[in-house]
């Protein structure tokens, strides 16, 4: 539903004085702060009718009015202008994307780091899945005789570490040959990217370890595959504890329980399918738990194919347009370093 010229600057006035303040706004404040060219009373008319149809509502008796989620969205939909990130802002932004950084998990948790600091609100970073960990260094290591530990590093940051049962015989140094090659073949290759033709490669030169090539690979296999599932990075949690909304100490509870749930973190994440900003107000995020809360996302790509989400979460007092401008521009920033990072 549109609504008139008038309406909409006395909409506007409220959203923007409720999110600076968190305080319910009253005629008089709106007649006093924003030269709106009408009377007190004429504006009184107007948020009686606002009210009635939905965009404002008063939290109690005798207090002014506070947005709710539809009036948010009208907000968002039609009145709302983007804040751009200043020079200072972006300057700083792009010189920590330029620091060096080793693998994705870096990159992703510098994401969410620079997201909860320039915005406030708990950030929300899904990290890359589909495959696209690749294997960056293994390492066989000798315990005793008859065992070895398989220690696996991937790309995204994570580490693994299995033991297996090796022949006697096998030495240091027979796991050190193994090592080297496994390194040389296959450093940078996800599983989509490893061969037959290469397999056979690996085998054919360490014909004398196949058993101990086996347990590696079946691991190797196993560990990269493990990394298809939705893995989340939350940061600067705190921060929405810091609103106002959030000093009821029951809606603080049901705020952490959520937050501490990352596959349900990861689900909300991922149903949604846009490939731009995305806004989600309120009950618009379909969970109970956080229906005070407003969800800023946008897609990060890589190749041009969507390989995860980033975004805030805040109170649906949120300072949408300078958010929404802090999650593309990093999102922007992301797809660009993941290019740097892993196609060279």
């Amino acid at each position: 539903m549109r609504i008139d010229e008038r309406k909409q600057r006395v909409l506007l006035a409220i959203v923007q004085d409720y999110i600076m303040t968190a305080e319910p706004v009253g005629s008089r404040t709106i007649a006093r702060k924003y030269n709106l060219g009408v009377s007190p009373a004429t504006i009184r008319n107007e948020m009686s009718d606002l009210e009635e149809l939905g965009f404002i509502e008063q939290p109690h008796t005798s207090a002014g009015r506070v947005p709710s989620d539809y009036g948010y969205r009208y907000y968002v939909d039609y009145l709302m202008e983007c804040e751009k990130l200043n020079q200072d802002e972006q300057n700083f932004i792009d010189k920590e994307y330029d620091k060096k950084v080793k693998d994705v998990g870096q990159v992703i948790q510098r994401t969410g780091q620079l997201l909860s600091q320039l915005t406030n609100y708990a950030a929300l970073v899904l990290v890359p899945r589909v495959g696209l960990s690749a294997f960056k260094y293994i390492q066989l290591v000798s315990m005793n005789p008859t065992q070895a530990m398989v220690i696996v590093v991937l790309d995204s940051g994570s580490v693994h570490h299995h033991m297996i049962e090796v022949p006697e015989g096998i030495t240091q140094h027979d796991l050190g040959l193994i090592t080297n090659v496994l390194n040389a073949k296959l450093q940078g290759l996800n599983m989509k990217s490893i061969k037959l033709t290469l397999i056979k490669e690996i085998y054919f030169e360490l014909s004398g370890y196949k058993r101990v090539l086996n347990l590696a690979m079946e691991l190797l296999e196993k560990n990269l595959t493990m990394e298809k599932k939705d893995k989340i990075y939350l940061g600067g949690v705190f921060n929405i504890l810091k609103q106002p909304e959030f000093h009821n100490i029951e809606k603080v509870k049901t705020l952490l329980s959520l937050l501490e749930q990352e596959q349900l973190l990861c689900d909300l994440m991922s149903d949604i399918d846009d490939e731009g900003v995305s806004v989600r107000i309120g009950g618009e995020i379909k969970n109970e738990d956080i229906k005070d809360c407003s969800m800023i996302t946008s897609a990060y790509q890589l190749d041009g194919k969507i390989i995860g989400r980033l975004g805030v979460i805040g109170p649906t007092r949120m300072e949408y347009a300078k958010t929404v401008s802090v999650v593309d521009y990093l999102t922007k920033n992301l797809s660009l370093a993941l290019e740097r990072l892993l196609r060279g």
